[in-house]
């Protein structure tokens, strides 16, 4: 699940801390980028959990309705094609899934206004509404209706989103990203897998996990490099001028520039111009981009550089 455009994120967020706290302790770090790693990968089945959470929730006020005072017709015979989704069931019943609910303690107990606002959300929707009145039923179709719900309401949900970065500073950057991988999940569930259906697992392979650990250390190791290579290329700016974030930025795209010649430039130049978006300045875009390419540009030259 983990895929490198993540990485590169945490790399950027661990570097930067590593230096602000006096970069003293490379195997410390590393050790922190690891477990920010996994921590990206306990919200995928966090936000997993929450699609089975909220129809918990609607599943026992519809039958709380029933026990109502005066309850009426419609208490008494709901319609419950929303509690009795085949997905939801499906997903409810995977073993991984619940096996991490069970080792980490992780439910939605504790955030039942957040479940509750989203359940709101959800049947005021004109995609509820739909399904609802739909008259056909499959498995495809209820499949089908939660990723269209994830995709419109749970997808850059702001209140999600504070309630996730109260319960870890590890995901204030995470959830835009992750999103995908639950987006991706839906659309591979298969009814044949029952309870045993493959979630995403958290790195798609050992090359992976190498990547980020080589461009972690390559970026610190090889940091004086870098920097003088930067400031050879910074159009004339003294480098304790340039912003932290931009040389750090531009450290680590040396490193994977430099060290990974399977990756294009291109690729590498358009990443890191995208975090410094995200990371940065207005300007640090325009100002990393320029000052890389000229890097680029003058390694060729030297031959120190052979790759497009």
């Amino acid at each position: 699940m983990i895929n490198r455009v993540l990485i590169r994120l945490k790399i950027v967020q661990i570097i930067y801390a590593y230096y602000q706290n006096g970069g003293k302790n490379l195997d410390t770090a590393e050790k922190e980028l690891f477990f920010s790693l996994s921590k990206a990968y306990d919200l995928y089945n966090y936000l997993l959990l929450l699609m089975v959470a909220v129809t918990t929730y609607v599943s026992k006020r519809l039958d709380a309705a029933k026990h109502k005072l005066a309850p009426t017709k419609e208490d008494l015979c709901p319609n419950t094609k929303f509690v009795d989704n085949q997905f939801i069931a499906q997903l409810a019943a995977n073993k991984q899934l619940k096996e991490f609910a069970e080792t980490q303690k992780k439910t939605w107990e504790n955030d039942t206004d957040c479940v509750k606002n989203l359940a709101e959300q959800i049947m005021q929707s004109d995609i509820y509404k739909e399904y609802m009145e739909a008259e056909t039923t499959s498995y495809e179709e209820d499949r089908e209706f939660w990723r269209k719900i994830y995709k419109k309401i749970v997808f850059n949900n702001a209140a999600i989103d504070e309630v996730l970065e109260d319960q870890s500073l590890y995901w204030n950057d995470d959830k835009e990203i992750v999103d995908t991988f639950v987006l991706k999940t839906i659309k591979r569930f298969d009814p044949k897998n029952g309870d045993r259906q493959e979630l995403l697992p958290e790195f798609k392979d050992e090359d992976d996990k190498d990547f980020a650990r080589r461009l972690f250390r390559r970026a610190i190791l090889n940091a004086d490099y870098y920097r003088h290579l930067i400031s050879q290329n910074s159009r004339n700016w003294d480098l304790n001028r340039v912003a932290v974030m931009d040389v750090i930025i531009m450290q680590i795209a040396l490193a994977e520039i430099l060290s990974f010649p399977n990756i294009p430039v291109n690729v590498s130049l358009n990443e890191y111009v995208e975090i410094a978006k995200l990371y940065s300045t207005p300007k640090s875009g325009a100002f990393i981009n320029g000052t890389l390419d000229g890097i680029v540009k003058q390694l060729k030259q030297e031959s120190k550089l052979t790759k497009e």
